[in-house]
């Protein structure tokens, strides 16, 4: 059954607490590959829910899933490395918790019931919370505090528009099993007042998770504070969690004939994501930091994407998918510079590409990558979403949406070249490993490969996942 995806790694994170080091490390990359090849099987079809009222397989979720899985097993090898070479206290809860957030997140994906999905993207804040103040700083406790207030406030007024959903089925006498699934088969009869007033909710609740400005406050020290691993799994998985949520409330809408309404609503969070982003990242003076508030402009761009639809709705799952790759790189790299250097602050970083050559070429190509820079593949989502954009008429939006673009670009790019070639005082703390590289240079080629061919299995599953919300290659 297809639930063993999300049961695997919870077991394993509960054994990763009585076990010693080093069979805690060797436990954790192998439910790491067990947990991709139990995916794949769920792919190719092998697989199916027990729990058909709660669970089901999904285009747009298995989508997430493969993403999640494909990233968390290569960023497992990197925080083996990371965990032997730095003597991290409290190993076993570590573990323990990565296990638990793969768990929670994979339960994300394959959630089919409005409560099901809320309970889910509810626990993966409470197993990663640990992760972020596994260094027991005064900065880890109160960047803690930050996510875990933030982030329920937002769950809690997701549930009131999961509640609404409800109640829109209650008025409008209709009688289905709450499911997306079920919904969907009767979107037109639901009440159309209190499905807008669930959306709107929703939006707000799960795009405080996704990132999405102005609710974003708590991601920029999370990422910050966070270890590196953690950091990659948070931008490059767990934002993906929280915007299934988004997207399966708005496809509901456009079954219900809705779009139009919660269209208007993902691209003006989505625009006003990006103009933040763009602002908050000139003269940053944290790298990590730099690279969350990339995370806040990418979320943008995908919900702006999805809202306009059409072909800008493909580039948008497409931008979704490379931005997981290339953002969990860049933040794999950023845990080398800190190892290396000991500092977060652009001004005490420099002189990278003879310090750290292997390290400088991840980075600077993952932040080629993110600018949107051939030949990885946001070059390619980018352009498909500002096409779109073009062709539903949104002049203005896709103005504003490039403006946003060059005003993060013009941010990160002095960041990046700073550290890459001025000058630095610090000294050399630990020196570049190989199971530190290889996972990040893995990443980037994985998007290189997808930008030059698509398998066909995930041309299908976009094309599948954007049909319901009027999307096309051909738009």
């Amino acid at each position: 059954m297809i639930e063993y995806v999300f049961i695997l790694p919870v077991l394993g994170g509960l054994m990763a607490l009585f076990l010693p080091t080093t069979l805690g490390r060797g436990l954790l990359i192998i439910t790491a590959f067990l947990h991709l090849q139990l995916t794949v099987l769920g792919w190719l079809g092998k697989l199916t829910p027990a729990f058909i009222n709660f669970f089901k397989v999904t285009p747009e979720g298995m989508l997430v899933l493969l993403v999640t899985s494909f990233i968390f097993a290569l960023i497992s090898i990197y925080a083996v490395a990371y965990v032997s070479e730095t003597g991290l206290k409290n190993e076993p809860v570590f573990i323990c918790c990565m296990l638990l957030f793969l768990g929670t997140m994979s339960m994300v994906a394959l959630s089919d019931h409005p409560i099901v999905l809320w309970i889910s993207i509810e626990a993966t804040t409470l197993v990663s919370a640990p992760l972020i103040f596994i260094k027991r700083s005064k900065e880890a406790l109160e960047a803690t505090w930050k996510y875990v207030m933030i982030c329920s406030v937002g769950i809690a007024l997701a549930l009131l528009g999961c509640f609404f959903i409800t109640l829109s089925m209650d008025i409008g006498n209709v009688d289905v099993p709450l499911s997306f699934s079920s919904l969907n088969q009767v979107a037109k009869q639901l009440d159309p007042l209190w499905l807008k007033a669930g959306f709107v909710f929703v939006i707000i609740g799960f795009g405080t998770k996704m990132g999405l400005a102005p609710m974003h406050t708590w991601l920029p020290d999370a990422h910050s504070q966070a270890p590196s691993a953690v950091s990659a799994l948070l931008s490059g998985a767990l934002l993906n969690c929280a915007f299934l949520g988004i997207y399966k409330v708005h496809a509901l809408m456009n079954v219900a004939g809705l779009g139009a309404f919660s269209s208007n609503v993902l691209i003006g969070f989505g625009l006003f994501s990006v103009l933040v982003a763009g602002i908050f990242i000139l003269n940053q003076p944290d790298y990590k930091r730099m690279l969350a508030y990339s995370s806040i402009e990418n979320m943008g761009v995908i919900a702006f994407g999805v809202g306009v639809g059409g072909i800008a709705g493909y580039g948008a799952i497409l931008h979704l998918i490379h931005h997981s790759l290339l953002k969990s790189s860049l933040f794999l790299s950023s845990g080398n510079i800190l190892l290396g250097f000991g500092t977060k602050l652009v001004p005490k970083v420099g002189n990278m590409v003879k310090l750290f050559p292997k390290t400088f070429v991840s980075f600077f190509a993952g932040f080629a990558g993110i600018s949107g820079f051939p030949p990885f593949g946001i070059f390619i989502s980018e352009i498909l979403i500002i096409i779109g954009a073009f062709q539903a008429g949104r002049y203005v939006s896709v103005g504003v949406l490039i403006f946003g673009l060059i005003l993060v670009f013009a941010g990160a790019a002095r960041i990046v070249m700073d550290i890459s070639f001025g000058e630095t005082s610090q000294e050399v703390l630990i020196k570049e490993k190989f199971f530190r590289i290889m996972p990040s240079f893995v990443l980037l080629l994985t998007s290189i490969g997808l930008c030059i061919w698509i398998p066909d299995g995930i041309y299908q599953k976009i094309l599948h996942t954007i049909q319901i919300i009027g999307g096309g290659i051909h738009g």
